[in-house]
């Protein structure tokens, strides 16, 4: 059987199909309880201790941002020896951790089990899922890239309401036992088995005057210094964005319950954007889907921002937010081997992604902290839609040669020709539209 045009028998017991389907169902389930189940747990775990609420979220912040900084050498770690030893272990080790932070005595346990959480975090979400499907798939890798961004964006669809239907019969406590053995018992196994593969040698790096392949040097360089500041400023405005939109809305009249139904569409909208990036990627450049990306954030931004009403058309200008956030996801995801090539893949996007999470981190606490001084929510997200205008300004820069490329990099190989690109960039569409349609 086939994948996206990749055969689906390989070592260690696991065709590639099986690779697939099991980081989908563990993606969607360690992203549904160590990052959506805390939203909804929130409230009760205050009102149980007496934590204040920014006492909570800023322990589960620090989980964030230990993920962006311990990103770093687990990068390093997956380009050596792959996914397989480091996701297993990260599952036990965030399994462990939701039972510290479920048995937490007091808020110094409770921040010390974020911080075991944002340990495995690293280990166990998006980058390390990225990494072993960019290596596996090789010049196929964006359908299967979109395929597990399209599941996993419904892990609050699907967590959500689990944890609040747990929440009616036991204390949060239990609530954070149950999900910690629904964590071991599903993201153990499939992690240990399944990705028992071998991991492939590095495909050679992408070699021209502009772009030199020592990772040190593309560290240094100006391109990727600027990717990392874009990059930084665009998930601060996002995660700042679609935390606050319940507030937003509020204010301008919507009340509760309409404004977290625009959260949740807005989540919806996420999922659209993944299904059209890979039409969006073959009829675009790099610098161009970057920028465009990063631009459409700030639009979608700032239309929230200075639009007063009606509802239903802030709430469609939520799912539009939405959608440009579910496709920058995937850009983020191909950033590094757009540029440079899949050799380092690892080390280089867990430099790329540690001050974006650590900007995504305190987005949360920033956005609400600034919203006082500003004068409100809407002078607020106004802010926030500068920040990524900027990203989107900055990342004109951020393509290797300062120029568009003449031979796009896919994957693990230089493709040569148009009819090569269309060739591949096709297999990618068509496999992902056959998947969608089972």
């Amino acid at each position: 059987m086939i994948v996206g045009g990749v055969g689906s028998k390989g070592g260690g017991g696991a065709g590639l199909r099986a690779v697939l389907v099991a980081l989908c169902v563990t993606e969607i389930t360690s992203w549904g309880i160590l990052y959506y189940a805390f939203p909804v747990l929130a409230p009760a775990i205050t009102e149980d201790t007496g934590w204040s609420t920014s006492a909570a979220t800023a322990a589960f912040s620090v989980a964030l941002a230990v993920s962006g900084i311990v990103g770093i050498p687990v990068g390093r770690m997956l380009d050596r020896r792959g996914p397989h030893l480091l996701m297993t272990v990260g599952s036990v080790v965030a399994s462990l951790a939701v039972l510290v932070v479920a048995w937490a005595p007091n808020l110094v346990w409770f921040t010390a089990g974020w911080v075991l959480a944002g340990v495995a975090m690293s280990s166990i979400l998006y980058q390390p899922a990225f990494a072993a499907l960019t290596r596996w798939y090789g010049p196929r890798h964006l359908a299967a890239l979109t395929t597990v961004t399209l599941v996993a964006g419904l892990a609050s669809t699907v967590f959500a309401p689990i944890t609040v239907a747990l929440s009616h019969w036991l204390s949060w406590r239990g609530v954070y036992v149950v999900l910690a053995v629904v964590l071991a018992v599903v993201t153990v196994p499939l992690h240990a088995i399944v990705l028992r593969r071998p991991w492939p040698a590095a495909p050679p790096s992408k070699r021209s005057a502009e772009a030199p392949d020592d990772v040190r040097s593309i560290v240094r360089s100006r391109p990727f210094v600027v990717l990392v500041v874009a990059m930084t400023l665009g998930s601060f405005g996002m995660y700042a964005g679609v935390v606050n939109i319940v507030p937003l809305l509020d204010e301008r009249g919507s009340g509760t319950t309409v404004a977290a139904w625009a959260l949740g569409l807005g989540g919806a909208g996420q999922v659209v954007g993944r299904i059209g990036y890979a039409a969006f990627a073959r009829r675009t450049s790099v610098r161009t889907r970057t920028v465009g990306v990063l631009a459409a954030t700030a639009a979608t931004t700032a239309l929230l921002a200075f639009v007063p009403g009606p509802i239903w058309l802030l709430v469609a200008l939520s799912i539009l937010a939405g959608t440009a956030r579910g496709v920058a996801t995937l850009l983020n995801a191909t950033a590094i081997t757009e540029r440079w090539g899949a050799s380092s893949y690892g080390t280089l996007s867990g430099i790329l992604s540690a001050p974006a999470m650590a900007a995504s981190a305190i987005a949360p606490w920033a956005g609400a902290a600034l919203a006082g001084p500003l004068g409100g929510y809407p002078h607020m997200f106004a802010l926030l839609a500068a920040a990524c205008g900027t990203a989107a300004v900055l990342a004109v820069a951020s393509v290797p040669g300062g120029r568009r490329p003449s031979r796009p990099f896919v994957g693990a190989r230089e493709v040569t020709d148009v009819q090569d690109v269309q060739d591949v960039q096709g297999a990618d569409e068509s496999g992902l539209s056959a998947r969608l349609e089972k």
